[in-house]
């Protein structure tokens, strides 16, 4: 394994982790109370996501390539629709609970955390495509650093958006629920049009 190998592997997480990256500042802009251990639980879930999708792509292209290339233009769509549902439930919870005390909130639930990995991480699915001429450890060493990247740039967010959601209080739920529309349609429209 050369530098060149690891660099690109480092800059696909660094790629792939964006949407999680704004989506765990939005959990923790709704959560600025979390604990400790709740903000590597998130950050590990979309790690696992933002690494698991891109070997599924990679047996999708070995194994199943022509069954990818049908559920692929559907994608974006996917995205869009589950990040609108949880950006809409945040938004309703922020503009509802307005005298709230930020730390009294219920937070993210596993359920919701699932749904958002499985939404920032679909289009990652591709990637396989990219680490296609990989053979699998090569494939697999890929996925583990951009899993690596992954869990410390969501770990950066959730820190960045207890510190502003302490601050912004019931905003902040609100602030991170429109986050979470917004990427969901940036997805949908990256998908379609790009």
């Amino acid at each position: 394994m050369d530098f060149i190998f690891i660099l690109n592997s480092i800059l696909l997480g660094l790629g792939l982790a964006m949407d999680a990256f704004s989506v765990s500042l939005a959990n923790g802009l709704n959560e600025p109370c979390m604990k400790k251990g709740k903000t590597l639980g998130i950050s590990g879930v979309f790690a696992i996501f933002q690494g698991v999708m891109p070997l599924l792509g990679w047996v999708f292209v070995h194994t199943l390539l022509s069954y990818f290339t049908k559920i692929q233009k559907f994608i974006p769509c996917i995205a869009l629709i589950l990040l609108a549902f949880i950006g809409t439930k945040m938004l309703v919870d922020g503009i509802k609970n307005k005298e709230e005390c930020p730390c009294d909130k219920a937070g993210i639930t596993f359920g919701a955390l699932i749904v958002q990995g499985v939404a920032t991480s679909i289009d990652a699915l591709s990637v396989g495509f990219t680490i296609a001429e990989y053979n699998f450890i090569y494939a697999l060493v890929s996925v583990l650093i951009i899993s690596a990247v992954t869990f410390i740039i969501c770990l950066g967010g959730i820190h960045i958006g207890k510190r502003f959601g302490t601050k912004l209080s019931n905003k902040a739920t609100i602030f991170g629920g429109i986050i979470l529309m917004l990427i969901g349609l940036e997805i949908f429209i990256k998908g379609f049009f790009f």
